[in-house]
């Protein structure tokens, strides 16, 4: 593996989105529009896993949705394996795989189906996909339920189904939203440890979380999210100064947040 070799690029993304008047009246705001991510640059490495830490509506989804090329930025670029977000979307999906908790299953399907499906979208041969079929069902315990409806699955095989069918093609970059958001104890191991599996094999993660325990466990490098901008940005243990929880919330206060 090559040392410290770029694989996510991002320059100045800035996206902004306009507030319905039920959001408006929800959040008791006149602003019409908000800034989520406000001209964010970083990079991230070959081989290594990368979290986002921050607050929700810190602008962490937002940016995660800009480098899976589900939305466009308003200005600014990234590049995942060479790729642009703006100018190659379709080449930047061929290397990635996307993973989030809103991921919407339709419940008649079954693993089995939405893997093959899946698998045949993004090209992969129909061998190597039984194969890969094998070894994930097989990894994550999904053998049993390969043809239960979606809808009759509970949450954490819902999870693992979802993490599976992102991780179809065996991509090079895997874009993870709240990875253990809503997860029991043990299908969060499931999920963290295959997450060091893969950086074992050099493939590079980058992550959302509002878990500080998490980005300690798994993460080599680390930036703080607080309104749309990065307040610090690094190696874990530079960001981190040796208690990570208390840094954030020396960042976080300094940036005008109340607890």
């Amino acid at each position: 593996m090559q040392e410290h070799e770029e694989i996510v690029r991002a320059e100045n993304l800035k996206k902004t989105f306009t507030l319905s008047k039920k959001q408006q009246k929800i959040e008791r705001t006149g602003e019409r529009r908000r800034v989520a991510v406000d001209g964010l640059t970083f990079s991230a490495y070959r081989g290594e896993i990368y979290g986002l830490l921050g607050p929700n509506g810190a602008g962490k989804t937002t940016t995660l949705r800009m480098l899976s090329t589900l939305i466009r930025p308003d200005a600014g670029d990234a590049f995942l394996c060479g790729h642009s977000i703006v100018k190659e979307p379709q080449r930047v999906r061929d290397v990635i795989g996307f993973m989030t908790s809103d991921l919407k299953l339709e419940g008649f399907f079954t693993p089995d189906y939405l893997f093959d499906f899946f698998g045949a979208m993004h090209g992969v041969e129909k061998a190597a996909l039984a194969a890969r079929k094998r070894e994930l069902f097989s990894r994550f315990g999904i053998d049993q339920f390969a043809g239960v409806q979606v809808k009759n699955l509970s949450t954490g095989m819902l999870q693992k189904v979802s993490l599976v069918i992102s991780i179809v093609h065996d991509p090079e970059i895997v874009i993870f939203d709240e990875p253990t958001n809503g997860l029991d104890v043990i299908t969060a191991k499931t999920v963290t440890d295959f997450l060091e599996e893969l950086r074992r094999m050099g493939k590079s993660i980058i992550l959302s979380t509002h878990i500080f325990s998490l980005v300690e466990k798994l993460c080599d490098r680390v930036g703080i999210l607080l309104n749309g901008k990065l307040a610090a940005e690094g190696a874990l243990e530079t960001v981190a100064q040796g208690d990570l929880e208390r840094t954030f919330f020396a960042l976080y206060e300094g940036k005008g947040g109340t607890l």
